[in-house]
Parts: structure tokens; C-alpha cells; sequence
């Protein structure tokens, strides 16, 4: 299931990469080990305080019931 690492660039630092080239505020995957690596790779690259890495459906629960704590009315 998991991918041995060889020597050269991590896979979840070129992902990474490949995603920040756009310069996101977000980083979003519906897949649990894409959203862990892209997540681990926003740390290694020190940028985890400005983008945001979210499962999809949390993006979905926030558009449809707004941020946690505020009432929609």
C-alpha cells in the first residue's frame, strides 16, 4: 500500500509544489492519503499558516452550513 521512497524529491513535496505553483488559499482532495501528504507537505514547505489543506467535504459542510459556531439563518 505504501510507496517506498527512493533518493530525489519527496512525492508529498512535489505535489506540493505542482499546487502552490497557483497560489492557493486552499488545497482540497477527497482522498484520506492525498490530503495527509499535501498536508505534510504544506509543513515542510512552512506555508501550512496560509494554505489551507481540507478534505472536500469539509469545503462542502462549510458552504452549506457556513463556519462552525455561526448560526445560519
Amino acid at each position: 500500500m505504501w510507496m517506498e521512497e527512493e533518493t530525489g524529491t519527496r512525492i508529498n513535496t512535489a505535489r506540493t509544489e505542482q499546487a502552490l505553483q497557483v497560489q492557493p488559499s486552499i488545497i482540497s482532495s477527497g482522498c484520506p492519503y492525498c490530503l495527509t501528504m499535501l498536508g505534510d507537505g504544506t509543513k515542510a514547505k512552512e506555508v501550512e499558516e496560509q494554505v489551507g489543506t481540507f478534505d472536500v467535504a469539509e469545503l462542502l459542510e462549510k458552504s452549506v452550513f457556513g463556519e462552525p459556531g455561526k448560526q445560519v439563518s
